[in-house]
């Protein structure tokens, strides 16, 4: 934890507020945990595909001790080991892998494998179903391959009405598990106001951590921030998202992968920043950035927030690596 530096004089100094809950949230450790383990149990060689998780501090790590990232599986050979990423995979993936003999661990946060489950409850039972998410993300692939041909793609209020459905139709919807809180919740307004029979998730599929650290940059701004950095690696959804959050408060915003990329020179108007981190983003890389900004002579408070206590089991296939 981060603390706060005492007061030596009473000279005017200018406030970092680091945002409160922050970093890793419990599927990004049980993913990147996954990959610990077996590096450790099993050594090399070890393919991931995809990345383990959205941050390249995570990832050039990983590599440096010999883990192989894949974009499909046909990069790695026959019977190869191979994870699964936290965001996902369709059914033909699996089939894929099966097929190939490879040994799979599969690392999927189990809260995007709820929304995995959704999909192929709604399919069974003949409805469409509306994916709300971001194309071209490796969570909304995955999701898409359950059903691909019931599933259609919503990214904005606008699509919404681009839908071929008729009104009456019984449809259900799902969605990706960082998006944007404030902005899905006008889509899904959007969709229970054409199509009155809409099924909603049981729970919000935007997962709790998302959700948490939206609400903790609201209050950055709230506190007096101008301006936020959020630490995290550009194809992050959630740590864009964070970005988003601040800007539509009326701050600037930052996203940087490390204290490297922070430019001082750009926070010259600005008496209060805030500083959070996406999901996947770790806290050294928020410890980093800190002392970059407290050298430059801003003082460093965490803010209240909520306490996270979530954890989730291990994959069971990791029982074979002990």
């Amino acid at each position: 934890m981060i603390s706060s530096q005492r007061e030596t004089d009473r000279t005017p100094r200018r406030e970092l507020l680091i945002a409160r809950p922050r970093g890793f949230c419990a599927g990004v450790e049980r993913a990147i945990g996954v990959v610990d383990h077996l590096l450790e149990a099993h050594g090399t060689p070890l393919y991931v595909r995809k990345e383990i998780v959205h941050n390249q501090a995570v990832v050039d790590g990983f590599r440096k001790r010999g883990v192989n990232f894949i974009e499909e599986l046909d990069e790695a050979p026959d019977g190869a080991l191979v994870v699964f990423s936290a965001h996902g995979v369709s059914p033909s993936v699996r089939a894929e892998a099966e097929a190939r003999g490879l040994r799979v661990v599969d690392a999927t946060c189990p809260l995007v494998t709820r929304v995995h489950r959704s999909v192929v409850k709604h399919a069974e039972a003949g409805r469409p179903i509306v994916l709300i998410g971001h194309a071209g993300h490796d969570e909304v692939a995955g999701t898409m391959g359950e059903a691909p041909d019931q599933t259609y793609l919503v990214e904005t209020v606008e699509d919404v009405a681009e839908l071929p459905l008729s009104e009456d139709t019984d449809l259900a919807y799902v969605t990706q598990t960082t998006l944007g809180v404030d902005e899905t919740a006008a889509i899904i307004e959007a969709l229970a106001a054409r199509y009155p029979n809409l099924r909603r998730p049981g729970k919000d599929d935007i997962c709790y951590a998302t959700t948490n650290r939206q609400t903790a940059v609201k209050a950055l701004v709230e506190e007096g921030a101008t301006h936020v950095l959020v630490v995290g690696s550009r194809n992050s959804s959630n740590s864009v998202r964070l970005c988003e959050v601040a800007r539509d408060r009326g701050a600037d915003a930052t996203l940087v992968d490390g204290p490297d990329e922070v430019d001082i020179d750009a926070f010259a108007d600005h008496d209060v920043i805030g500083l959070t981190a996406g999901a996947s983003a770790p806290e050294d890389l928020v410890e980093a950035v800190t002392a970059r900004l407290e050298a430059a002579g801003w003082r460093p408070r965490e803010t209240d927030g909520v306490e996270e206590n979530v954890k989730f089991k291990m994959p069971r296939e990791l029982t074979a690596f002990e």
